[in-house]
């Protein structure tokens, strides 16, 4: 997933600058609407990938899972059932998978890894309606508004399957915790 989206920002990114300099060339209406298209679609895939990588610069030892802001209540437990969040949260992307696998990691690692994408795709959120101050100068506040609030569902479905998971995350971490101070058995 991690090579898809470097290349999409590339490639959005690179269709931005043609269009932008064809338009400028030919005139075309259309090719301005083209530039606005891939130049959105680049701020959103580029925004999520600086954003990770800002985030990337902070351990994960340094999250506090028991905080308060990353307590899921009941009430959110059960909004999560009623969403179905376990039918379909198997069918999203992961960035990178190594961070969630339990053969290479502890639970207590996974749990750390799961609140900070949780924080990366909130942040996500927040960055999918800067956007809107370009239809400022471009107008069409309709199309960025759309785009804005699309993107921030989409990162909306992965605060919520991380929210969803973490309970039981954290009490598979807690055995694997308590097995490691449990006094060694003598062998007969």
């Amino acid at each position: 997933m991690e090579r898809l989206m470097k290349h999409a920002a590339w490639i959005s990114g690179a269709l931005t600058l043609l269009f932008v300099l064809l338009r400028a060339w030919l005139h075309r209406g259309i090719l301005l609407t083209a530039a606005i298209t891939a130049g959105t679609v680049f701020y959103h895939i580029a925004v999520r990938l600086l954003a990770g990588a800002l985030f990337d610069r902070f351990p994960d030892s340094r999250i506090d899972c028991g905080r308060r802001w990353y307590r899921v209540s009941a009430q959110e437990q059960a909004l999560y059932e009623k969403l179905h969040v376990k039918r379909w949260k198997g069918r999203l992307p992961t960035y990178d998978a190594a961070l969630f696998d339990p053969a290479c990691r502890s639970w207590a690692d996974i749990a750390r890894a799961m609140c900070r994408s949780e924080k990366i795709h909130e942040v996500d959120i927040a960055l999918s309606f800067v956007p809107l101050a370009a239809s400022r100068w471009f107008g069409a506040f309709p199309a960025f508004l759309v785009t804005s609030v699309l993107a921030a569902l989409c990162d909306l479905t992965f605060v919520i399957v991380q929210r969803c998971n973490r309970p039981r995350v954290l009490r598979l971490a807690a055995r694997e915790e308590a097995k490691k101070k449990a006094p060694a058995k003598p062998e007969p």
